[in-house]
């Protein structure tokens, strides 16, 4: 599945800490906020957008010395196979969480890309490609922190094992700029990635995904 992303804020979008974005999913007739649908206070109305797109409109924020549109775009552009998972990925949905770690889901044999990419940005690897794939994860670093998990599959706290061969050909793609795009898993797999570890946020995530599931059945 193909959506575009919106965004008001220039130059980049705004996947950062203390962001709450406005959310409307574009049939032509519903709209409204998240925090409307959860029972917030905060409900909008949005101009009619096309059948089928999800739109996320991102507020004002601080800026920092880190460009993520650079960042995503890099990625993008390195043809590496990683889908963004973790709480970035439920940001780049509309939903209202926070986090400041960004989480990916690395085919196996993209490290090398994947590391190439964010290079510009003074993020380096803590462990070899090698390594990696064998220990499963990896971290990339400096003020921002990047989580890669690179197994090819992982079990989920109850049990089911889920495969990256699987889930990345479904992969939902957002636009966020001119030839920039993101990967993330369907809504069905991302709920299945926070049952990776079975933490109480993760709980929490999963019951904001099903809210939006049946937002967009």
């Amino acid at each position: 599945m193909e959506v575009a992303l919106r965004s008001r804020l220039a130059p980049k979008i705004a996947f950062a800490t203390g962001l709450h974005p406005s959310f409307a999913l574009g049939d032509g007739a519903r709209h409204g906020s998240l925090f409307a649908l959860l029972g917030g206070s905060e409900a909008r109305r949005e101009p009619p957008s096309p059948p089928g797109s999800i739109v996320v409109e991102w507020g004002t924020m601080e800026g920092t010395s880190f460009d993520e549109l650079e960042f995503f775009r890099a990625i993008s552009a390195s043809r590496a196979r990683a889908l963004l998972i973790g709480r970035r990925a439920l940001i780049a949905l509309g939903l209202p969480v926070l986090t400041r770690d960004y989480d990916f889901w690395l085919h196996i044999d993209d490290a090398a890309l994947l590391n190439a990419a964010v290079r510009p940005f003074d993020l380096f690897p803590n462990r070899s490609p090698e390594d990696a794939r064998q220990f499963g994860r990896y971290m990339l670093q400096n003020d921002e922190t990047v989580d890669v998990l690179v197994a090819r599959s992982v079990s989920t706290v109850d049990g089911p094992r889920v495969f990256f061969d699987d889930v990345w050909p479904r992969r939902t793609v957002l636009t966020i700029a001119d030839g920039v795009q993101i990967f993330l898993p369907t809504i069905d797999d991302l709920i299945l990635t926070k049952r990776f570890g079975g933490r109480p946020k993760d709980a929490e995530d999963i019951r904001l995904l099903e809210a939006l599931q049946k937002r967009d059945p």
